[in-house]
């Protein structure tokens, strides 16, 4: 028996997505009515955009495009950036902007005239009775619209689903024992779901889908997207995830990997904080989905059923407009001159951290507590000022690693300590902004030390107040300086290039790395803060905003000029994006121009054309057969197997098809029917190349487990579908590189496919195939009329683009009516195509029953081998 909840996640696989609701329900068991629509907004029809007549008003077809300048942009997250108290008398509510939200602060980076609408939930619990009047507030006066989550379904999206199993994964923890991270739960992934859902509802109330950009952020919404897609296929999607991304070794090991990465793939840009976070989802998106990215002009992208999904990789910075005004608080002074007076004649390490246990606080006491034993003349000069926010979570980990701070705290101060001296000073409460920046103005250096993290900001922070006060080391003109010991496992180690990185595992080289930050001479220290603050203030959040945002339009530009379908169900569904030309051949339309043709040439591929490319018997069934021996009994027609196999497999699968033309090996061995011999397509005869390409095709094949030499008369192919995804592309790469050199004076061509390099004879192509049976026509003073060519792969690419070559050269009659066609819904060179290979023995056994019905009293003949020579 099925609970509702997973009763509405089958729902959600099948399409339903009204089935989700939540009962309308806030929480009350009356339930609540849907809240109105307070925002004018366009809404467009359902349906796949297929079937919209893109001419018509408000589809979202529409081919206007609107400038960065006029539209608008909505900001979704977990939380608004705004704060929101009750009343001292219990009377409504206040609110004010949230200060240090960086939601709020991306703003400084867009268009002035750009207007900013946010959607998010409240760190609040309203009751349901208040929740109109507060969103109505919100929307007025904050152009927020918040997202009211009923109090069981927050529990289980925020503290089950993101907390006790994407934020353990994505920090690379796994739940080996129920008390080592959560293990993951099918009802939580249910209310992730649903909690995503409700946000999407929340987007569509105020959405106006041909003018507005969507950005999400973070991991609390990785589902949104594909509710998003669903609803509106050519909405501007951009997502931000702020936290690490692990390793596909890590992630793979979550159950429903694959509906998140297909969820990201319907966004159009994915960003990232550093190039190893992008680079482990491109690697989960190879090796789970088998979708490889490519790298053009400076811009990485994935193409995903026609559309390019962008990958962004930039650091976020922090406001330097706000930190510059908050050091000029009348207070801050004195508060440096309170603290210094406290520490007077002391060399502080500052540590600024939430209590959470990747955040290495207790690593970094224990690296301090090195540092005085192997480095006595810190003890009673150097002082460890840990500040420990308890925001990051009081759970039964984070008591733990509490208690375990405090011990070391203990024991250090105890063995280190004297009177008026404490070497570490262990702040439990959470700081003001004036408070922090009091500190970091008076630390020497400051130290992070977690062991995996996102953005970490408090080394940028840092930076800028050790820049910002006039007095801040005496004098009348300071010389500026900052230390920075950081983490080679947090988000801004690689930005930082004069900070000194440290594994915080490895205690020793942690403490050598504090004792040479605070032991650096003078000059040292200024010349790296003199670098950073350079960095830190051309990166800044505006920089940031306005980066991602220009690649979020440029990512869009294309979405008005293709056409576009939706398919798939569930997590499944996905955006087709095909040239405005590309349609879906229709049996009709080819089945009356068929009928009117007297000279027809019809080309087909044979792997995963006429038989499917997930089958292992690769034998043609007896419907293939039948339906080949129907089409060559019309003397009308003229049809060839054009494939990629050696010529033995294809001479005894078609040997019961006597009038079956074959060019085998893309068209280096022909044959126009089963008697007649097979001729060589290409003028070199030597194949001295081969004992040169092989002994590097084998080196490659031991060094990589999976891949094996496919060896046929006229090329040598070398596969890698069964190896590491990985390994094998990048050993591809290098074979080609390899390959291309040693065969460089020699007269063949190396390319990659699909999982292959293939070496073989120039001018060899299926191209050339079609090029070669149209001529043969034209000479014979029989123009085809009508010109048929089917392939799913790369080398059919060859034979779309070589029949298009052949209209504009006049080879065939002007009057031609032409079909190159992809098996597929995919990007090709071809203006139609099929779904599968039952489409397209259907349509082939509709041509064939055409001939049978018709007749064809007149016999057509072409060239043959003898008779050309």
């Amino acid at each position: 028996m099925f609970s509702r909840s997973y009763t509405n996640l089958l729902d959600l696989a099948n399409g339903n997505l009204s089935a989700l609701d939540y009962g309308g329900s806030s929480g009350g068991g009356g339930g609540r009515p849907p809240r109105p629509r307070r925002m004018q907004r366009t809404l467009t029809t359902p349906g796949t955009l297929a079937e919209l007549d893109e001419e018509r008003a408000g589809s979202v077809a529409s081919d206007v495009q609107s400038s960065l300048a006029n539209d608008r942009i909505i900001v979704v997250a977990n939380t608004l950036p705004v704060r929101c108290e009750r009343r001292p008398d219990g009377r409504g509510w206040t609110f004010c902007w949230d200060e240090d939200s960086l939601l709020l602060h991306l703003r400084d980076g867009l268009p002035e005239d750009m207007e900013v609408l946010y959607v998010g939930s409240l760190r609040a619990d309203v009751p349901a009775a208040e929740q109109e009047d507060v969103a109505q507030a919100l929307l007025d006066r904050f152009r927020c619209v918040p997202a009211f989550l009923p109090k069981d379904l927050s529990d289980r999206f925020y503290h089950g689903f993101c907390k006790q199993t994407l934020w353990p994964l994505f920090h690379y923890m796994l739940p080996f024992t129920s008390d080592h991270g959560g293990r993951f739960d099918r009802s939580n992934w249910e209310a992730y779901v649903l909690a995503n859902k409700l946000f999407s509802q929340r987007v569509i109330e105020v959405l106006n889908p041909d003018d507005d950009y969507i950005w999400i952020h973070d991991y609390h919404l990785l589902a949104l997207p594909s509710f998003l897609r669903r609803r509106f296929n050519r909405l501007r999607i951009g997502f931000f995830l702020h936290s690490p991304f692990p390793s596909s070794e890590l992630y793979r090991s979550l159950p429903v990997r694959d509906e998140i990465l297909k969820s990201l793939l319907n966004c159009d840009l994915i960003g990232f904080h550093t190039f190893d976070y992008a680079r482990h989802f491109l690697s989960c998106c190879s090796r789970m989905l088998g979708i490889e990215y490519q790298s053009k002009r400076g811009y990485i992208g994935l193409d995903y059923f026609g559309r390019t999904v962008g990958i962004k990789i930039m650091p976020v910075g922090i406001n330097m407009v706000q930190l510059k005004s908050q050091l000029q608080l009348p207070d801050l002074e004195s508060r440096v001159a309170e603290l210094r007076k406290q520490f007077h004649g002391k060399t502080v390490l500052l540590g600024v951290d939430d209590l959470d246990i990747f955040k290495g606080i207790n690593l970094k006491i224990l690296a301090f507590e090195h540092m005085l034993k192997t480095h006595p003349k810190w003890q009673g000069r150097a002082v460890l000022v840990q500040i420990a926010n308890p925001r990051g979570g009081s759970g039964k980990d984070v008591q733990g690693l509490k208690a375990e701070i405090e011990e070391s705290c203990t024991r250090i101060n105890q063995q280190f300590g004297r009177s008026g001296y404490s070497p570490v000073e262990l702040v439990y409460r959470t700081l003001s902004s004036v408070e922090r920046m009091t500190y970091y103005t008076l630390a020497e250096c400051v130290v992070v030390t977690a062991v995996r993290d996102g953005m970490n900001l408090t080394p940028y922070e840092y930076i800028v107040c050790r820049q910002g006060i006039p007095g801040l080391d005496g004098g009348d003109a300071p010389k500026r300086k900052s230390m920075l010991v950081v983490s080679e496992f947090i988000g801004c180690s690689p930005s930082l290039s004069g900070a000194i990185r440290v594994n915080p595992w490895n205690i020793d080289t942690t403490a050598e790395a504090m004792n040479e930050s605070i032991a650096l001479s003078e000059n040292e220290k200024q010349l790296r803060h003199e670098k950073h603050y350079r960095y830190v203030c051309t990166h800044d959040v505006a920089y940031w905003s306005k980066s991602y945002i220009h690649d979020l339009e440029r990512s869009c530009r294309d979405h008005f000029r293709r056409r576009c379908w939706g398919i798939g169900l569930g997590f499944g569904f996905r955006v087709v994006a095909l040239d405005r030309n590309f349609k879906k051949l229709t049996v009709d339309s080819i089945v009356a121009d068929y009928k009117k043709s007297n000279s027809r040439v019809i080309l087909l591929d044979y792997d995963g054309t006429l038989v499917p490319q997930t089958t292992i018997n690769r034998t043609p069934n007896e419907t293939v057969v039948n339906i080949m021996n129907a089409l060559c009994a019309d003397k009308k027609n003229v049809v060839f197997i054009v494939s990629g196999r050696g010529r033995s497999s294809l001479e005894k699968w078609f040997n019961s098809c006597p009038e079956l033309g074959i060019a085998a090996e893309h068209g280096y061995f022909m044959r126009r029917t089963r008697d007649e011999q097979w001729q060589i397509n290409n003028q070199c005869s030597e194949f001295g190349w081969m004992q040169m390409a092989e002994p590097v095709m084998n080196l490659y094949t031991e060094a990589t487990d999976g891949s094996y030499i496919e060896t046929k008369e006229s090329a040598l192919v070398w596969h890698h579908q069964d190896a590491d995804p990985g390994f094998g592309s990048a050993q591809a790469k290098e074979m080609l590189d390899h390959l291309e050199s040693v065969l460089a004076n020699e007269p063949v061509s190396v390319k990659s496919g699909q999982h292959i390099v293939e070496v073989k004879p120039q001018s060899v192509s299926k191209g050339f195939v079609a090029e070669k049976i149209l001529s043969m026509l034209t000479e014979n003073k029989r123009q085809a009329d009508f010109v048929l060519c089917i392939g799913d792969d790369r080398s059919d690419e060859d034979m779309f683009e070589g029949i298009a070559d052949i209209m504009r050269r006049s080879i065939v009659d002007p009057q031609t009516s032409l079909y190159a066609c992809t098996v597929g819904q995919k990007p090709s060179k071809a203006k139609y195509y099929l779904d599968d290979t039952n489409d397209v023995l259907n349509m082939l056994e509709a041509l064939a029953d055409v001939s049978e019905e018709v007749g064809s009293p007149e016999e057509l003949e072409i060239l043959s081998p003898s008779e050309e020579a």
